[in-house]
Parts: structure tokens; sequence; C-alpha cells
């Protein structure tokens, strides 16, 4: 059994408070899991208004298919149009 793990950092520019940013979270986090089948959750920079760090796991066995996954994750964030993809990290425990 291998875990795939994507830690990701957002930029949210034009967002003006927490409330906002949670919204917009929310909302992206609800898609991807149930388009990609991951957990997600929000993980880091919780108090700060235009940046989220989000982290996402999937498990499986074949690992390139995980890969693929997070893959297309990263893809989905960087083309939704609500935030702005900073940076990321894919790891294979």
């Amino acid at each position: 059994m291998r875990i795939c793990v994507l830690e990701t950092r957002l930029n949210l520019p034009g967002v003006h408070s927490l409330k906002q940013k949670r919204g917009i979270i929310k909302g992206l986090l609800s898609r991807i899991r149930n388009r990609f089948e991951v957990a997600a959750a929000e993980v880091a920079h919780q108090d700060s208004w235009q940046v989220a760090g989000l982290g996402f796991a999937c498990v499986g066995t074949n690992v390139p298919k995980l890969q693929s996954r997070m893959n297309n994750v990263v893809n989905y964030i960087d083309n939704s149009g609500t935030a702005l993809l900073a940076d990321y990290q894919v790891e294979v425990l």
C-alpha cells in the first residue's frame, strides 16, 4: 500500500476577509474531493486572507496512477480560476 500526498500553496488576490477566503476554499475542496476521490483539507495559513495551504491524500498500490491523480488535482487547481497556484509538492510514502 502506498500513500500519495500533495501539498499546495495558493495565492488569493482580491480576497479581503477570512469569510470570503473560506467560501472560496470550501467550494474548491468540495469540488476536488468529489471529482478526484481524494482526502482534502486546508492545512496551513488559516488566518491569512490571501494565502491558503491545502493538503490532499490518496491511497493505492499503483504509484504512477496515484501520481497521475495528484497531477490532475494540480492541473484542476491551476485552471480553476479561483486561486493562483504558487507552489506544490507531491510525495509518495
